[in-house]
This record gives structure tokens, sequence and C-alpha cells, in this order.
């Protein structure tokens, strides 16, 4: 993997994320892959195979237009790759919204699809009295 070919593959995704089309989604994963979208809980830990995959990521879509993302790679060895970004659901009617921060821990298979993905994030505080928290 490469910088280049990583950077296609997070555009990819984020795209596939934009549009919510089982078949973007589908294609970017390996028919067995393993996606860990909540590593810190036994229960939904891990989905496997992209049919599960696009399952699991249509069960908690969001509307297109409801959000903006930017995801790069970080550091790259072999087929792993570390991306790290930011997703911004932006407030409604000028209210505060919501902004994560972002690190994607993603092993890729020869043909360029990811083969395990898990993904860490943490919300911004909605206040400077948090962060001190």
């Amino acid at each position: 993997m490469n910088p280049s070919d990583a950077q296609a593959w997070l555009n990819r995704y984020i795209a596939a994320w934009r549009s919510n089309e089982p078949e973007l989604i589908k294609a970017l994963f390996t028919d067995e892959a393993a996606y860990s979208f909540r590593p810190w809980r036994s229960d939904t830990a891990t989905v496997r195979g992209h049919q599960a995959i696009v399952e699991a990521w249509l069960e908690e879509d969001d509307a297109p237009g409801s959000w903006e993302a930017s995801y790069e790679p970080f550091a790259i060895e072999g087929d792993r790759v570390v991306a790290t970004g930011w997703s911004d659901y932006p407030g409604r009617d000028g209210g505060r919204g919501k902004k994560y921060f972002n690190c994607f821990l993603l092993q890729f298979a020869p043909d360029g699809r990811c083969a395990e993905f898990t993904e860490y994030w943490m919300q911004e505080p909605a206040t400077a009295t948090e962060e001190s928290s």
C-alpha cells in the first residue's frame, strides 16, 4: 500500500458513506473482511463479511449532506495503514453540532480492498469545562 492508494481508498470510503449505496460500500471490503466500529463493546465488537458490513453500515446511516469528513493516511507499513481525520455534524438552526476525531487501523488485501478495519473516535467536548475534566 502506498500513500496515494491509501488516500484513494479513504476518498472512496467517504463517497460510499455519502451515497449509502450498498454496492459502493461492499466494493471497499474483501468478502470476509472484519469491521470493528465499536471495538470497546463485546456485543457489537466486529462485523464480519462485506454483506454484514453493508447491513450494519446502513442500520446507522447518516443522511447525505448532514455531515462532512476528511481522512488521510498517517502511517503505512506494508499492507497496514493508520489513517486520521475528522467527522463533523453541524448543528441545525445555528445550534452546536458534533465533531469527532477519528483514527482508523486498516489492513488491505493485495487487490486494494480492506480486509480489516478498526475505527476509534472521540467526540470534541461541548465546552472548555469538559476539556479540563
